[in-house]
Parts: structure tokens; sequence; C-alpha cells
């Protein structure tokens, strides 16, 4: 089912590709780190006119908008379009414009930055054997935004990310202006520090050898400081 859900959302990504759309959360990871299944895929918008298309399409091929018990870890103007693959299996596209608020820290990013913060890259399947070419958020940019949500997820991905981080400065930066940097840090650290991370995390990913687990552990407390 999870391989359906992957190829569900390649095809879908595919038939909209000709919008314009930056692609973030879970499946923007799987384009820097080993790739990991995401439940939903995060796409975010700059303008209503684009975002009509986009529905227009997702209606097309079988897409039906959700509007009850959406939880999400940003609010703020968002839809999300759900299609079933099997009963009671859904594949979900979320669909974020304007701004993007978190729900814990209340810290914003806006459109415009997602995309001046984003390029055009590849974006490979896990389960499947399929290649895109979109518009991705950068690295530091989706480590910033993981960071300050922080969710267990979100600290999953930072750990398998942070070897590639291009500038860390910049990453506290954005993190830093937006909400108390400290409190996300300590958050991260509990967690990456605490008996239960490395068995959280090949739950994910499968065996982590000790040496790459130390080393990705590292720099993230390096990062923290």
């Amino acid at each position: 089912m999870l391989q359906l859900r992957e190829k569900e959302i390649f095809e879908t990504l595919k038939s909209i590709s000709r919008f314009k759309f930056a692609v973030i959360g879970g499946y923007a990871a799987n384009v820097y780190a080993l790739p990991r299944f995401s439940v939903d895929c995060d796409i975010v918008v700059q303008d209503s006119s684009e975002l009509g298309k986009i529905e227009k399409d997702l209606v097309k091929i079988g897409y039906v908008k959700h509007t009850i018990g959406i939880n999400l870890p940003y609010h703020g103007k968002f839809l999300r379009y759900e299609k079933t693959i099997e009963k009671g299996f859904r594949a979900s596209i979320d669909i974020l414009f304007t701004e993007i608020v978190d729900r814990q820290t209340n810290a914003a990013f806006s459109a415009d930055w997602i995309f001046s913060n984003s390029s055009f890259k590849i974006l490979k399947g896990k389960t499947i054997i399929e290649e895109l070419k979109l518009r991705i958020i950068n690295l530091d940019a989706l480590i910033a935004m993981k960071l300050i949500s922080c969710r267990s997820t979100d600290i999953r991905d930072i750990f398998m990310l942070i070897l590639q981080a291009k500038n860390i400065k910049i990453i506290k930066k954005e993190v830093s202006e937006r909400c108390n940097i400290d409190d996300r840090f300590m958050k991260l650290k509990t967690k990456i520090t605490s008996h239960k991370f490395k068995d959280d995390l090949q739950g994910v990913y499968g065996y982590v050898d000790e040496k790459i687990f130390n080393k990705h552990k590292n720099a993230v407390l390096e990062m923290i400081g």
C-alpha cells in the first residue's frame, strides 16, 4: 500500500508539474537524504490563480477536497486534496499558499520566501523507479523549517540531513529571527540524546551503523553548540 501511495503521489506531481509550485516537507527531504515514506505531499504556491489551476487538475484526476479533521504542523491558508487508492487508504496533497505558519511557535514563512529559497532538483522514488524534476526547497531552508516545527519526524529528518547542510549560520539566523532558537535546540538535543532515538530512527530507515549514527549525532550537537 505504501508503494501504491508513493506511485500515486509521483503520478500526481507529474500531472501538475507544468504549474508553479515548490515541494517542501518529507518529499523534499527525500531529495537530500535516504528516502523515507511520507504520508502526504506538501506543496507551496504563491498566488490564487496558480492555486485554482492546480485544484482543477487535481479534481480532474480524481482528488476530492478534504475539509475536516486535518492535522498539519502548519496553520494559515492551506487546502488538502485526497484520492482514494484502495478502500480506507488514500494519497494526500496539501497545498499551502501565501504564508506558512508553524502551529507551535507561530513562526511564519512566506510563499515568496519558499520560492526564493528553492530550485529545480531531481526527486527519486523510494520503492518505485521514477524521477521527477521539480522545484524543491533548498536544503538549509528545509532544515530551518524543520527545526522550527521540531516534531519527531522533523527531528529525524534534521538528523539525516545535517551532514549536507551548506551554511549553519544561515539556518540559525532564519530560525532565531522567527522563534526562540534555544528552546528548539533544547528539544532537538533532548530527542537525539535519548536512549530510544536510534531505535526510532531505525524504525524508519532500517539498520543504522553506529559510526554513521554518531557522526550525524555529533554534527547536530555541533550545530547546537
